[in-house]
């Protein structure tokens, strides 16, 4: 190698540093145009790439970007789609009083829910029988029978806070357990809430019983009352909901003078007896 001519040996040292200076200079290039090679690598031919790939970054202590999934290209229907990535240190992801706000929230959930069973929750209709208001008797000497009209008090009370409507009503009047008269009345009836009302209905009756008309029409007996039960239904409506509300009642009637008398419970009966 030492005899070989001059010009062979200048010929390797220049081919030596030709290949040199090309590859410092692609270092060169790759290193102070960095944000040119990813740009290339995210638009560009990858075959024309020449930098570190993402995999290589993500070896080194980093983690996938979840976007491009390592590849350093998204999707082209993807392209108008912004994708921000948050620290999960930013104060944004922790507002400030949230338990503050969500302990708030449910104890107003909680007590308008309270309020709203309170108010809307149904309460009993208090129907009560008043008694006799009007009567009057005629007596039928072909029959022997006792023809007897009689206007009741019925007392409607609404225990609830809404209006109540009262629709319908059925009145049967039996004596000793035969059905003697009945009464119909269809009424337009609005309760106001916690407030009562009264409603008046009318009763035709007919007596058939030789005993009882006896009682009525002979002079030596003092004591000329009948005993009549009392019993019907009583139609109300509130919040889109029907009910019916049952009553029953005992009451005496004179059936002589055409004189009235209050209505009498069971109770009272049986203190009257004893």
């Amino acid at each position: 190698m030492d005899k070989s001519p001059s010009w062979f040996r200048k010929l390797l040292a220049w081919k030596d540093a030709g290949g040199e200076g090309q590859s410092i200079l692609q270092k060169g290039q790759c290193t102070e145009g960095e944000k040119s090679c990813y740009a290339s690598i995210n638009g560009g031919d990858p075959a024309g790439v020449s930098c570190v790939p993402c995999a290589g970054v993500a070896s080194r202590g980093s983690v996938t970007c979840p976007t491009c999934q390592g590849t350093g290209r998204i999707p082209r229907e993807q392209e108008q789609q912004l994708v921000a990535l948050i620290p999960y240190g930013d104060q944004r992801l922790k507002p400030r009083r949230t338990k503050l706000y969500v302990t708030i929230t449910v104890v107003m959930c909680l007590l308008l829910t309270c309020l709203m069973m309170y108010f809307l929750f149904p309460r009993s209709i208090a129907v009560v029988p008043a008694g006799l208001s009007v009567s009057a008797i005629s007596f039928d000497n072909s029959t022997y029978s006792i023809l007897l009209n009689m206007t009741n008090m019925l007392n409607v009370t609404n225990n609830n806070f809404y209006t109540v409507h009262v629709a319908h009503l059925d009145v049967e009047v039996l004596h000793k357990a035969l059905v003697i008269g009945k009464s119909t009345a269809v009424t337009k009836l609005h309760i106001q809430p916690l407030q009562g009302a009264q409603i008046l209905y009318t009763v035709s009756s007919r007596i058939l019983d030789n005993n009882t008309y006896n009682i009525c029409t002979w002079s030596r007996i003092k004591v000329h009352n009948v005993l009549l039960h009392i019993q019907g239904t009583l139609t109300c409506s509130y919040l889109s909901h029907s009910e019916q509300l049952a009553f029953e009642n005992y009451q005496y009637v004179d059936c002589r003078g055409n004189a009235t008398l209050p209505g009498v419970s069971r109770f009272q009966r049986s203190l009257q007896r004893s």
